[in-house]
């Protein structure tokens, strides 16, 4: 692991396939902290249908949010619930594309290594999720690995049932540290 400097992981994937539970179980696992999701806070009161706005305001929401939990990171290590390019998904599924400033700062606002979440887990409801349909899963997890690849990002598809999703997870950061 690098020192004086936090290491960034980043939890990511399509919609429900258990990337809060992983990484608040990482972050217990390796004693530290978790980055939460803020488009779910911004979503709760949100009755309309998002606009591009509401994605820009996500993407500042977002960093800042990562930004004001970074001092509290322990060991070096920081886990983090989704990151921005989830507005990019989002704005160039619902607008056709995604403002300048958002892509950008993805090429500037590295994570060190990214867990992909696979879509094995079953569909769970919730009122914030949009894409129940199994082939919209299958779509937005190539999105993701392209969006990915796009970055030259390090990153490693995790699946599994409950603990079995976890052990894969921790053995996917094992091996990114040891390396590190």
């Amino acid at each position: 692991m690098k020192n004086q400097s936090i290491s960034k992981i980043a939890i990511v994937g399509p919609e429900s396939t258990g990337k809060s539970w992983i990484s608040e179980r990482l972050a217990r696992t390796y004693k530290t902290i978790c980055v939460p999701e803020y488009s779910r806070e911004y979503c709760l009161n949100l009755h309309r249908a998002y606009t591009l706005q509401d994605e820009l305001n996500i993407y500042y929401g977002q960093l800042a949010l990562e930004r004001s939990l970074e001092p509290l990171a322990r060991h070096n290590l920081l886990f983090c619930d989704t990151t921005f390019l989830t507005v990019k998904v989002w704005c160039d599924y619902l607008f056709g594309d995604t403002p300048q400033e958002v892509k950008d700062r993805l090429l500037q606002h590295r994570y060190d290594f990214y867990l992909l979440m696979n879509i094995d887990l079953p569909w769970e409801d919730d009122p914030l999720r949009d894409f129940p349909k199994p082939e919209q899963r299958s779509h937005f997890l190539e999105v993701w690995k392209s969006e990915l690849d796009n970055l030259g990002a390090t990153y490693q598809l995790i699946s599994g049932l409950g603990e079995e999703r976890h052990r894969n997870a921790k053995r996917a950061v094992d091996g990114w540290l040891n390396k590190a």
